[in-house]
């Protein structure tokens, strides 16, 4: 294997409060590739990518970005990365054309407008460029953060939950950019806490809990992993039959009506959990557990899926 772009090694975090947020984590990023890390809500997952970014200081380990020390040459490794953050901007007085401005000179690049407006049009933000940020719409003000993220040309994108609170064309014009970044040599890390993101866009994928790296694998092989042939859904109010609109999956409803058993094929390359749970959704089934019938694999799957109550 090739040098990794990104090499974190045996860092841990822990705040003043004694809080434990990072745990001994050990991983190498492929230069050219797609990585989701996944995991539920305070799982760690902002915190490493923000040790990375030289945002928040490691208590202990180190990160190299393209050989480069985050500490001891932070603005060498700082200027190889593009960071589009959870929260959304806060510089809402700035039009979105002075914004991606400021951010390619904060880096110390050469104005290039021609490149600001490559980067807005395939965020379909070219005819917002003149307008104050504060005007926009959320989405809108998710693709100037991603804009930002973008200006200084960065070879590694964060992404750090993408599609957090977004509308479904936005999410999919999200995943279609960030193939296109990744097809032209940007390496790109995303977390997120849906399976569906990890599965639609990952070639490798992390799951971290409580603070712990606990598998990494790439995602048609972890994806055979979580494949046992049944997974048993526990539901949140029992159901008296199977919904007409999930009539087409192999479901079988429990006499009880309290869990939905789910079959499948373990060695296909798409197992179908993810549409079956985002059509439960639809449907407005709620669900609360999820058991594989390889217990040993129970608590990755979970990891996976659950989404924060």
């Amino acid at each position: 294997m090739a040098d990794p772009v990104v090499s974190i090694r045996d860092v841990s975090k822990t705040y003043a409060s004694g809080f434990h947020a990072l745990k001994h984590v050990d991983l190498d990023i492929r230069r050219g590739e797609i990585f989701a890390l996944l995991g539920p809500n305070g799982a760690g997952k902002t915190t490493l990518i923000s040790i990375v970014c030289g945002i928040v200081n490691a208590s202990s380990g180190t990160v190299h970005v393209d050989g480069h020390d985050i500490v001891s040459h932070y603005r060498a490794a700082r200027s190889l990365i593009g960071l589009v953050p959870q929260e959304l901007s806060t510089d809402t007085f700035e039009t979105v054309w002075a914004t991606l401005k400021f951010s390619r000179g904060l880096f110390g690049k050469a104005p290039d407008p021609a490149h600001l407006e490559r980067v807005l049009r395939t965020l379909s933000l070219w005819d917002k460029k003149d307008a104050k940020i504060m005007t926009l719409s959320g989405g809108m003000k998710r693709r100037v953060l991603i804009a930002k993220a973008l200006a200084h040309e960065p070879d590694i994108l964060f992404l750090d939950e993408p599609t957090a609170g977004v509308d479904v064309e936005l999410r999919h014009d999200m995943w279609e950019m960030v193939r296109a970044l990744r097809d032209k040599g940007t390496t790109i890390i995303l977390t997120t806490h849906y399976i569906e993101e990890a599965e639609e866009m990952a070639d490798r994928i992390g799951v971290i809990r409580k603070g712990e790296l606990i598998v990494v694998e790439d995602k048609k092989t972890l994806m055979r992993k979580l494949g046992s042939k049944q997974l048993a859904i526990q539901l949140q109010s029992p159901l008296e039959r199977i919904p007409e609109g999930l009539a087409d999956l192999k479901l079988d409803l429990s006499e009880d009506g309290q869990s939905l058993v789910y079959t499948f094929d373990t060695q296909a390359d798409d197992t179908g959990i993810a549409p079956l749970l985002r059509r439960l959704h639809e449907q407005g089934i709620d669900f609360k557990d999820l058991h594989s019938s390889e217990t040993s694999l129970e608590d990755i799957f979970v990891s996976l899926v659950r989404q924060p109550a």
